[in-house]
């Protein structure tokens, strides 16, 4: 039987107006409830209020790339979510953006069974047609079959450690328009400065900067997503970083922005390859920066 969708969406004006004042025009009560940002009542508490105040904010961000990545002809455009926990992200953006596009897609990559479980019936509920849920992890959602091989849109939202480098992958490997990448527990290079400390701290007085273990696990994370963002650029990437929302409401809150432009910079892929060397990750080459040497080569449309 048909849905009657009309039944999923209430207009600002049915709403209090406190509540309009918080909430998008057309923006479906149905799925904020079922999302539990608003509670059955319809109401916003303190907690749920935070949690719409950052999705909106990063749509804001997403909704100006898509308009960008989308061609004027086939007004169409792939998105994947990476790390999609209960979807938030996802089901907000299909809700207020992709309903309108009849020809595009959202899929949602996540580890956790149940919660992909859990979208798949909600997106069924609401007669989100067009949103797909995969069972997998970033890694291994480079070689899953229901994905196209091309992707518009890549977001990876507190995606953990390396997760965020497998989702830079994926971008490249889908040779996608643009990335919205927010970081979380970057973790692998604070592993590996505090591996060779010893060894640091005799060679250069750079290494005071992560010589105790807190220093160590923030400097590490700085440094990861300096060298993210030098490694998009190498890779034909314009990158902005930004903020996601204010420190008050989350400490993991680095946003980073990834527009294809085709520059190749060789620039950005020289100093990568200097900061490797000048805190002694190199062995990252082979792992994490794959395809960077490439970059290094006289190539005529690199910068």
């Amino acid at each position: 039987m048909k849905k009657n969708k009309s039944a999923y969406t209430v207009s600002s004006e049915a709403l209090s107006p406190e509540l309009a004042l918080e909430i998008r025009p057309g923006q479906s009560v149905e799925l904020l409830k079922a999302l539990h940002i608003l509670t059955r009542e319809g109401k916003l508490n303190q907690d749920s209020r935070r949690k719409l105040k950052q999705v909106y904010h990063l749509y804001q961000f997403i909704e100006k790339l898509m308009q960008e990545v989308m061609p004027e002809t086939a007004k169409s455009v792939t998105l994947a979510d990476h790390g999609a926990g209960k979807s938030y992200l996802g089901f907000i953006l299909y809700d207020l953006y992709f309903k309108a596009l009849p020809n595009s897609r959202i899929f949602g990559v996540e580890t956790r069974a149940e919660l992909v479980q859990a979208s798949r019936q909600l997106a069924a509920h609401l007669g989100f047609e067009r949103m797909t849920f995969l069972n997998a992890s970033v890694a291994d959602s480079m070689q899953e079959a229901m994905l196209p091989d091309q992707i518009d849109v890549v977001t990876a939202l507190h995606a953990c450690d390396t997760a965020t480098d497998d989702a830079i992958r994926f971008g490249l490997q889908k040779h996608a328009k643009a990335m919205v990448l927010v970081p979380c527990c970057q973790a692998e290079i604070a592993r590996h400065l505090n591996h060779g400390k010893a060894l640091s701290l005799q060679r250069t007085a750079l290494a005071e900067l992560w010589r105790h273990p807190l220093h160590t696990r923030e400097i590490g994370s700085q440094i990861t997503n300096v060298l993210r963002c030098l490694y998009l650029e190498s890779q034909g990437y314009q990158v902005t970083v930004t903020e996601l929302v204010g420190w008050e409401h989350s400490m993991k809150n680095e946003l980073i922005l990834a527009r294809f432009t085709g520059q190749y910079k060789k620039a950005a892929a020289r100093r990568l390859v200097a900061i490797l060397e000048e805190f002694g990750l190199k062995s990252l080459l082979n792992t994490r920066f794959t395809g960077l040497k490439d970059n290094l080569s006289d190539n005529p449309s690199s910068i």
